[in-house]
């Protein structure tokens, strides 16, 4: 998969697709389309976990959820600086299907940057 250094959305996934597994989804199994608006153009990945075993696809079957975001939303969230839960919660982000299997892929985005104490 061919990715863009500097798009944060592009190499989300392109790092997905090489991790393969991921331990702490070990118990999750599932199929998340990602559908990314981006002005006229909606970008769509396919992500299926299956006992933390990662594959992504540019397409494929019908998932068990589809998670829809614009590009900006999506990028804030592949770079760690959103939380999908909180995303979804105030509407930033719509959710098909279970959305339960979002609340574990949680666990797949960045965590935000640790912000440093200022010392007076």
């Amino acid at each position: 998969m061919k990715t863009s250094k500097s798009d944060p959305t592009e190499r989300f996934f392109s790092d997905l697709a090489e991790r393969g597994n991921e331990p702490l989804l070990a118990k999750a199994s599932g199929t998340m389309c990602f559908e990314i608006v981006d002005g006229r153009r909606t970008r769509r990945w396919l992500l299926t976990v299956d006992k933390g075993a990662l594959d992504v696809a540019p397409s494929g079957p019908e998932a068990t959820c589809v998670v829809r975001a614009s590009k900006p939303v999506f990028d804030r969230l592949a770079a760690g600086r959103l939380n999908a839960v909180a995303a979804v919660l105030r509407g930033d982000i719509a959710v098909e299907g279970d959305w339960r299997l979002l609340v574990r892929m949680q666990r797949l985005f960045p965590s935000p940057p640790r912000q440093r104490r200022k010392v007076a």
